[in-house]
């Protein structure tokens, strides 16, 4: 019993690592493929890797969990949506788009500092994490930070070369950096 329990464990071990593997591979041609400087092509990829961020890779139930707490933030419910983002960081703390919830949700609320933090996860799990660079240089401008909101635009450009908020934004933080030097 104990050596059928072993190998059911072994082949559910090499069958995520498969699956992960193929996830790894899509989202790194999609990112190439990000790279070219065609808005609506780039748009398309985009939709393709925010919805293989926002599948879970083994578990479609918290991938149902992830669209409940999205669902409670949309519906103006910020703390019910913490909890449940929360609970799925606790049930899976290499989720990166988990965090990435939740980052936003603190921004949202003004919770700045905690953004960061969960900022700060989601691209220790996912560099290429176009939205919570993007979210990053929110937070660091509402914390006044603004060369590191800068970067962070700067890296998503590097990114998602075609995605215009992060010109746009570039632009209005050198604005308000000359603004304060007057």
């Amino acid at each position: 019993m104990k050596n059928f329990i072993i190998a059911i464990f072994l082949n559910f071990l090499l069958i995520t690592n498969i699956f992960s593997s193929e996830r790894e591979e899509e989202l790194n041609k999609l990112f190439i493929d990000l790279k070219v400087d065609n808005i609506n092509s780039a748009y398309v990829t985009e939709q393709k890797i925010w919805k293989i961020w926002s599948t879970h890779p083994t578990d479609e139930n918290l991938t149902l969990i992830l669209k409940k707490g999205s669902n409670l933030l949309n519906g103006n419910k910020p703390s019910d949506a913490i909890n449940v983002f929360t609970n799925l960081i606790d049930l899976d703390p290499l989720w990166a788009e988990a965090w990435n919830k939740r980052a936003t949700v603190f921004y949202l609320i003004g919770e700045y500092q905690k953004s960061q933090n969960d900022i700060n996860k989601v691209l220790k799990l996912e560099k290429r994490h176009f939205g919570a660079l993007a979210g990053q240089g929110l937070v660091n401008i509402k914390l006044e930070n603004y060369e590191k909101a800068i970067k962070s635009y700067e890296k998503v450009q590097q990114i998602y070369p075609s995605m215009q908020s992060p010109k746009i934004m570039i632009e209005k933080i050198e604005e308000l950096i000359k603004k304060q030097s007057i």
